[in-house]
């Protein structure tokens, strides 16, 4: 199966070209079924993979100008803060046998999983939907609160699920930063990198890591990445969100039913 995980790693980095997410969406299913990674080492997997290919993306759209550094950095901070402290605490407290429903055991690989395909569920019904998430022409700054809670809540959510966030970074910047659609996804991918990379770091002196497997797709996906950028230019992306949306909805089905009824 390892042929079908390379390629589907390069559609890692072709959604990070076309859309400007959903790559952490991808890796965490390809890194379990397709090369047997266990689900809270392919956490942290993703986070290398998805902030190694997002820098990429990052720093073809700072050559374009379509990243804003001040911004990336400021959000950065409190997000970072938060993966680290996810990777390094909050995950090695909780048990891996967590509790039983009859002779059903659920465990922190089985919610890691279960988590996961509900963010997929989320993701995909926002980009079927193919409504803005926000108005960008509301006027009017968020407060610094609900910035540092919104920065808390995606570090959150990537230190325990290595998922960057995007869908969930982009509407943020548009909103309480003012930033144009275009400059949003940028300064998206540099925040994704600079949250996954540092997050990982954190795994490094505990983790025991498959480094010709986790280079090898992190390759495919940067590879991927550039396909997608040149596909962007040819391809609505209405169309695109939209069709990769229902993709990602039947993916969480999938890992809904293999974990449940697979046991």
């Amino acid at each position: 199966m390892h042929w079908a995980g390379y390629f589907a790693a390069s559609l890692i980095g072709v959604s990070l070209g076309l859309i400007g997410g959903g790559g952490s969406i991808l890796t965490i299913p390809v890194l379990v079924y397709l090369f047997g990674v266990q689900p809270l080492v392919a956490t942290g997997y993703s986070l290398f993979i998805v902030g190694s290919t997002s820098l990429v993306g990052a720093i073809r759209n700072l050559r374009k100008g379509m990243v804003n550094m001040q911004t990336a950095i400021y959000f950065s901070i409190i997000s970072t803060i938060t993966v680290l402290f996810t990777r390094k605490f909050l995950l090695h407290v909780i048990p891996d046998n967590l509790f039983h429903i009859g002779s059903f055991a659920v465990t922190k690989s089985l919610l890691t999983m279960l988590l996961f395909a509900t963010v997929m569920l989320a993701a995909s019904l926002k980009m079927i939907n193919g409504k803005p998430i926000i108005d960008p022409h509301i006027k009017g700054k968020a407060s610094i609160a609900k910035i540092f809670s919104n920065a808390m809540g995606i570090g959150l959510l990537t230190g325990l699920l290595g998922a960057g966030g995007g869908f969930l970074i982009i509407p943020v910047l548009i909103f309480s930063f003012h930033l144009p659609v275009r400059e949003a996804i940028g300064t998206s991918l540099m925040i994704i990198a600079i949250n996954n990379l540092l997050g990982f770091s954190g795994d490094i002196f505990h983790t025991d890591i498959n480094w010709p497997l986790l280079l090898t797709v992190t390759a495919m996906a940067i590879a991927g990445i550039f396909a997608g950028t040149a596909l962007s230019h040819k391809i609505h992306g209405d169309k695109l969100k939209k069709g990769f949306g229902w993709f990602v909805l039947l993916m969480a089905f999938y890992i809904i039913f293999r974990e449940i009824f697979e046991q």
